[in-house]
């Protein structure tokens, strides 16, 4: 009943959303489907799929995705997300394994207010045996850096530096500097480097979090959902991984909500990115 119950998920939305997204391969330099991605993840370890969070087409897209990876590469499949933090790992994996209800589930691991765009997600991993990597930084710790800075985790004892990537932690300099500045509306909107340093501490520790696992079990297939910033132009957390797992073969994949859907122009998105999709801006958006 349960798998019906996905099926129907995955197949109804398409029925409305089937010509609200378009994906363009920036290598083959034409659009492609679901099944040329997943088909591509036979030559990578991680597929990064930088969401717009209230996109609710995006949404309907990582679970058709999901369901692909699962179908195809069976017990090597992953997921990994940005929306749950490394302290949540072991209630997190209680519930997959069915041993705590999924309400103290969604009110212990600190699900977003969104939860209901990822729980299809959680719900094919728990149907189907799959593993989640609970993959962020806790935001208590996120929020320090915000205050004190990267220095101020070093005061943390060991089991607080345990759901952390090891310290200290690089931070990015260059491109992803200047994007963040950028984003921030210059150096006056950073308020000092503590806000620049917390989004490298998110970065770190989801690029540590995939690469520790990867290390683990390798082999695997991990699909790693995040908000595009963190990942867009294999910057961010597509970065950071490359400094705990050198040898990680990544994919990414970033999404936009567009208003000129109808006539994309392809050549104004980054060749840094392996895949784009754009969905359709005049659609109505998910609650946040």
């Amino acid at each position: 009943m349960k798998y019906l119950l996905y099926t129907f998920l995955l197949v109804f939305p398409f029925i409305g959303y089937a010509q609200s997204y378009k994906i363009y391969s920036t290598g083959l330099q034409k659009q492609v489907t679901l099944d040329d991605i997943v088909n591509n993840m036979a030559k990578a370890d991680v597929l990064f799929y930088g969401e717009e969070h209230n996109d609710s087409v995006g949404h309907t897209l990582e679970l058709a995705l999901w369901q692909r990876i699962s179908e195809k590469y069976k017990d090597k499949a992953v997921l990994s997300l940005e929306m749950f933090e490394t302290d949540t790992q072991p209630i997190l994996n209680e519930y997959l394994n069915g041993l705590i209800r999924e309400k103290n589930f969604i009110t212990e691991a600190r699900t977003w207010p969104n939860y209901k765009d990822y729980r299809p997600l959680i719900e094919l991993a728990k149907e189907k045996h799959l593993p989640v990597i609970a993959a962020n930084s806790p935001a208590r710790y996120t929020n320090r850096v915000t205050r004190l800075g990267l220095n101020s985790l070093q005061q943390l004892d060991s089991f607080g530096k345990s759901w952390l990537p090891p310290l200290p932690i690089d931070t990015a300099t260059g491109a992803y500097y200047q994007k963040f500045t950028d984003l921030m509306g210059g150096h006056g909107g950073m308020g000092g480097m503590q806000i620049y340093q917390s989004q490298n501490l998110w970065d770190a520790a989801m690029g540590w979090s995939i690469a520790r696992y990867l290390k683990a079990h390798p082999g695997s297939k991990i699909l790693q959902i995040n908000g595009s910033f963190h990942s867009e132009d294999k910057l961010g957390a597509a970065a950071q991984i490359k400094k705990y797992a050198a040898a990680a073969r990544i994919l990414n994949i970033t999404a936009y909500a567009i208003n000129d859907f109808e006539q994309v122009d392809w050549s104004k998105y980054s060749k840094s990115n392996d895949y784009i999709i754009v969905t359709d801006a005049r659609l109505i958006k998910d609650d946040q």
